[in-house]
C-alpha cells in the first residue's frame, strides 16, 4: 500500500537553546558531533514576523541533523510544567553496550551527570541534561530479532487496550521478566 505523503527521513529536529555558541561548543565536546551550518535572520522565513535568531545545525550520524534557535527577543525558555522532566527527550543511538558504557564515561569527565544504564529489555540507555536544561538519551539496542518481532505483534493490542483502560497492559510482561533473571 502506497501512502499520499512520501517521506524519506528526518530532515533536522529543532530545539530552542539559550546561547547558541554555548550550546555548539557543548555538543561538540560532549557528544563529538560536528557543527555543519547556521542560518541568522531578523524575520522568520515563513511568517514574516520580526523575530531576530540564530538556527545552527549539528551533524548526529546517519544523515540526522540536530538544529536549535537562539531567540534573544523572546521570554527565556521555560518547559511545560504540567509534563514530568523525564517523559520529552531526544535518544541517540550508539552501536552497542561498549560504546554506551565508553560515552557514559566520557560524558562523566565531561562534568555532566548520567543516569543509568536503565535497562529496556530490547535496549539500555543513559541519560544527561544539555546546558540548555533539554533532556538527552544514548541507547544501545539489544533485543533478539524474536523479541522485535513479538514487539511488534503486540503493538496493536497494547495501544488498544491503553486507550480503553489507562493502564498499563501486560502484554509485553515477558520482557521485564527476562530482565530480572
Amino acid at each position: 500500500m502506497t501512502h499520499a505523503v512520501n517521506l524519506a527521513g528526518i530532515h533536522h529536529v529543532a530545539y530552542r537553546c539559550r546561547d547558541a555558541k554555548e550550546t555548539v561548543a557543548w555538543y561538540e565536546r560532549v557528544l563529538g558531533m560536528r557543527y555543519v551550518t547556521a542560518f541568522a535572520e531578523d524575520h522568520v522565513p515563513s511568517t514574516g514576523a520580526y523575530d531576530p535568531y540564530m538556527h545552527v545545525f549539528l551533524e548526529a550520524g546517519a544523515g540526522n541533523v540536530l538544529a536549535f534557535f537562539e531567540l534573544p527577543q523572546q521570554p527565556a525558555m521555560g518547559r511545560d510544567p504540567n509534563t514530568p522532566e523525564w517523559v520529552q527527550h531526544l535518544a541517540f543511538r550508539v552501536p552497542d553496550v561498549a560504546a554506551l558504557l565508553a560515552a557514559k564515561a566520557h560524558i562523566e569527565a565531561e562534568g555532566v551527570e548520567v543516569l543509568g544504564p536503565t535497562h529496556h529489555g530490547v535496549f539500555q540507555s543513559i541519560y544527561f541534561f544539555d546546558p540548555n536544561g533539554h533532556r538527552l538519551e544514548l541507547a544501545a539496542d539489544i533485543g533478539t530479532p524474536a523479541q522485535y518481532t513479538e514487539l511488534l505483534r503486540v503493538a496493536q493490542p497494547m495501544l488498544d487496550e491503553w486507550s480503553e483502560t489507562k493502564r498499563a497492559p501486560r502484554h509485553a510482561d515477558w520482557l521485564h521478566a527476562a530482565n530480572a533473571k
